[in-house]
């Protein structure tokens, strides 16, 4: 007998409280298994929250603001502005800075840029990240 119910792909706005979990331990320099230990989960169910596989419930989101020093609406800043009713469309892409956000090099790189405190050498840099990313795109 087949399931009515179909796989369900992760919800836009759990995909975005996972995503913020995510860069908030990463700038804590926190582990998947210290925040599990600290929230009474395994590193596994971390995993699942970050990608938002699994939804975070309230009491749970309550302690994690506790436990990564944010206030919980951390997790939500940015989804307004960008979230159209009802979600994502099936066939839109992820905004860019999930992905960003959802690398290594893109976090480090996002804490390196915001410890600079020159504008014009923010600036320089972001000018050198562009010239690189068109200079890509013609080498092979």
């Amino acid at each position: 007998m087949q399931s009515k119910h179909a796989a369900r792909s992760p919800n836009p706005v759990d995909i975005h409280v996972g995503t913020r979990v995510r860069l908030r331990r990463q700038v804590l320099k926190m582990s998947q298994e210290k925040l599990g230990d600290q929230l009474g989960v395994t590193f596994q169910q971390v995993q699942k929250y970050e990608r938002g596989a699994n939804r975070v419930g309230a009491s749970r989101l309550w302690r994690m603001a506790e436990v990564l020093e944010v206030p919980v609406n951390f997790f939500f800043e940015g989804l307004g502005d960008h979230m159209p009713i009802g979600g994502f469309a099936e066939d839109e892409q992820r905004p860019i800075v999930y992905d960003f956000i959802n690398s290594s090099d893109g976090v480090a790189l996002a804490l390196a840029v915001s410890k600079i405190k020159s504008k014009p050498v923010r600036r320089r840099i972001l000018e050198l990240a562009r010239s690189l990313s068109e200079d890509d795109g013609n080498e092979e």
